[in-house]
């Protein structure tokens, strides 16, 4: 087992539910070992979080809809995701892991679509080990347009500006996960990658998710030092901006706050009631394909 903590295990109401309508645009799902084995080179190894966990946490917050998000510690197998979508019912809706290109049949990748993937995580991090080759990027990213879905991007440690050369000229939807990974010790007005990432949806087809607040942040709880690099991010795209918890908070070198805490971050971060509702239920459903509500 790894030596990383676990989610909080007490999920607690917020101050305020979540929107009726309600997108967690990130989270994983992990083990138990036994019947989900971890690729040979994975970088790491969770802590077991089931749906059943999941569905715990989601229904304290208020959430009923959500993205499952394929971890690269299974890498191209995703019996786990195909699982936990049958299990948590229809409001819910995968993104794969990009390695899944190498290896899938054209007839493999329309069954994770007919189960409700609608995207594929990249990831430029040499220490994950879930890098493709630039002929293997291009050829997914082809199956990214054939099938109709967007790209997710991981930013490195460092954030994004060190490999944005890759994605930064596709005209295909593409989401930069955790605010592009800034340095909240520069500020809004000094980190390169809050720059870039400006830059990239400034071109309209660019989204970014508004998680990780409590890792990006440098002063801890409450994360006073993020909310100035997140509202900068939504005054340059308000109607492509989605918020995502990241549970069980892979990878996590202290313990990780109670998911509440980040909901309540973003609550922070808006403005105003149609600010919130954007976030939350409008551009998320619009990203992933969900219907309008009734």
């Amino acid at each position: 087992m790894s030596d990383y903590f676990p989610f909080h295990p007490e999920p607690r109401a917020p101050s305020r539910p979540a929107l009726a309508g309600a997108i967690d645009s990130q989270f994983h799902i992990l083990g138990p070992r036994e019947k989900y084995p971890v690729r040979p080179g994975a970088a790491y190894e969770m802590p077991t979080a089931t749906p059943e966990a999941l569905q715990r946490v989601h229904q304290a917050l208020g959430i009923r809809r959500g993205i499952i998000v394929q971890t690269t510690t299974y890498g191209e197998d995703h019996r786990v995701v195909l699982d936990a979508l049958a299990a948590l019912g229809p409001g819910y809706k995968a993104c794969a892991n990009a390695l899944v290109f190498e290896s899938a049949s054209d007839a493999e990748l329309q069954r994770l679509h007919d189960a409700g993937v609608r995207g594929a995580r990249f990831s430029f991090r040499q220490a994950l080990g879930a890098v493709l080759t630039r002929p293997a990027f291009d050829r997914a990213v082809g199956k990214l347009r054939e099938l109709g879905w967007y790209m997710k991007v991981q930013p490195e440690q460092t954030g994004i500006v060190e490999s944005v050369s890759w994605f930064e000229d596709l005209d295909l939807p593409v989401l930069i996960d955790h605010m592009g990974r800034p340095d909240a010790t520069l500020g809004p007005d000094r980190d390169p990658n809050i720059a870039k990432l400006r830059q990239l949806l400034a071109r309209g087809n660019f989204w970014v998710m508004l998680s990780l607040g409590e890792k990006i942040s440098r002063t801890g709880a409450p994360y006073d030092d993020v909310v100035p690099l997140a509202r900068v991010l939504i005054d340059a795209a308000p109607a492509r901006c989605v918020w995502g918890s990241d549970w069980p908070h892979p990878v996590s070198k202290k313990p990780p706050p109670n998911d509440a805490d980040l909901l309540e971050l973003l609550y922070r971060y808006v403005r105003s009631e149609d600010e919130l509702r954007r976030i939350l239920v409008d551009n998320p459903a619009e990203l992933f394909g969900y219907e309008a509500l009734a």
